[in-house]
């Protein structure tokens, strides 16, 4: 592995990665629980998981609280399903922080208990960050938990769709619960649900999180809600204006922050302009291995499938190898890439979007075919502006040189001309790279 590899991460994934193809009984599989299920301190307008609280109406109080026996049913079953040699626990909710820490004290005893021999066991948790203290931060450092902290920008943006109870926003909690991370030092990125509102301001939302924040990983994740009538909920992002939002921080981040800073889609693209498979599964071509457990063991197809269709059974009657092994779930996997259309089937960027997302399918082709992506315009848009740099930065790799060298080329191609052409081809290269002209950007045919 080249030892600049650690810019890109997700380049380079662990063999506990899921597997491209589908076999009947994958190697690996990953689930996102919920050991709380939809119970959350906040009330955030686009949530559409706080709904899901509708499925199990007769659970208040305590009976919304995953018990001891099945959290160690699960632990002991989800660890002897994974064929490799790193397994990744995800949690969420709701928000598991209401759980209590002595509930994932009783997580990490469990793994402990029931990791194999040279196993090695990481744990994941999504939160709104706002019940966070010293106590929880002490603990999440000591065991190693990845946080994913939900930021939507700067705190009037942000206080738009992320409220509490009374309505009120919520960032001045967020920003003491990420102070607390930093102080305990424990490993965390942003979450930022892009909506139809915060998509107005990408450079606000992109360069707070670089110059107020500080910080240096971001997820942007489009909030989409299907009507059973028909359209989506006023609070979605429209197409369009995810396209644009991402074009326009990519632009910004591509100039001076690549190495630096890093997003997630970013990434993936790069992975998929590698010639790999782009490792996140909205993108991959099949799913099916990404997976959604209930607080009382019911599993689901997918963290964005919880329905009667996709219930696939419940832990404790069936084992949850057979459950991800199971003909429904195998089909649900396979479907992402046999339901595409044919319009997806010929569009010059398939080979890093594969069609989206399907729980986002809901429209139709331009010649009036279904199955189309919602965001199909976005993404389009986003996809084909990002083509040159991804090219630069996938052939910087396949020889063995750091990707940032992007910025260095993209400010060498947009020199005046006037000022290239008195360039030597034995002068310093006017990118800044050291190089000679020869050897950088003029070996490259600005």
């Amino acid at each position: 592995m080249p030892e600049y590899a650690g810019e890109y991460p997700a380049l380079y994934p662990s063999l506990s990665g899921l597997d491209e193809v589908l076999p009947e009984r994958p190697r690996a599989f990953h689930i996102m629980t919920k050991p709380i299920g939809a119970l959350c301190n906040l009330d955030c307008t686009y949530c559409f998981y706080l709904r899901k609280e509708d499925r199990y109406p007769e659970h208040r109080g305590s009976a919304w609280r995953m018990s001891d026996e099945l959290l160690e049913e699960y632990v002991r079953q989800y660890i002897a399903a994974q064929q490799v040699p790193e397994v990744h626990f995800a949690w969420q909710g709701g928000e598991p922080t209401l759980l209590g820490v002595g509930f994932f004290r009783r997580v990490v005893e469990l793994q402990r208990q029931y990791r194999q021999p040279g196993m090695v066991i990481h744990n994941a948790f999504q939160t709104n960050g706002t019940l966070l203290d010293d106590e929880w931060c002490e603990f999440l450092h000591q065991h190693h938990f990845l946080i994913g902290l939900s930021v939507d920008g700067p705190p009037a943006i942000h206080d738009h769709y992320r409220v509490n109870k009374g309505q009120r926003g919520s960032f001045e909690a967020v920003r003491r619960g990420l102070e607390l991370l930093r102080q305990h030092q424990v490993e965390h990125n942003l979450l930022c649900v892009v909506n139809d509102y915060n998509s107005r301001f990408p450079l606000e939302v992109y360069r707070f999180f670089r110059d107020e924040l500080d910080e240096r990983f971001y997820q942007f994740i489009p909030a989409i809600e299907f009507l059973p009538a028909g359209g989506v909920t006023p609070w979605s992002v429209r197409p369009e204006a995810y396209g644009e939002f991402l074009c326009a921080i990519f632009d910004e981040w591509v100039r001076r922050d690549v190495g630096q800073r890093y997003v997630q889609i970013f990434d993936v693209a790069l992975r998929g302009w590698c010639g790999l498979d782009p490792g996140l599964c909205v993108f991959s071509k099949h799913c099916g291995n990404a997976l959604a457990l209930e607080h009382n063991g019911d599993l689901y197809s997918c963290d964005h499938f919880v329905t009667d269709h996709n219930r696939l059974g419940n832990i404790v009657d069936v084992p949850l190898a057979d459950l991800v092994a199971g003909p429904l779930q195998r089909k649900f996997g396979r479907d992402k890439c046999d339901a595409l259309p044919d319009y997806c089937r010929r569009c010059e960027v398939r080979f890093v979007c594969n069609g989206g997302c399907p729980k986002d399918r809901f429209i139709k082709t331009p010649d009036g075919e279904a199955g189309l992506n919602y965001l199909c315009a976005g993404y389009r848009r986003f996809f084909n502006h990002i083509d040159p740099a991804m090219k630069f930065m996938a052939a910087e790799l396949r020889n063995q040189r750091p990707p940032a060298n992007v910025m260095a080329w993209l400010r060498a191609r947009e020199l005046p001309q006037a000022a290239v052409t008195t360039v030597g081809r034995n002068d310093a290269c006017p990118c800044g790279s050291g190089r000679k002209y020869k050897q950088c950007c003029g070996a490259r045919g600005r």
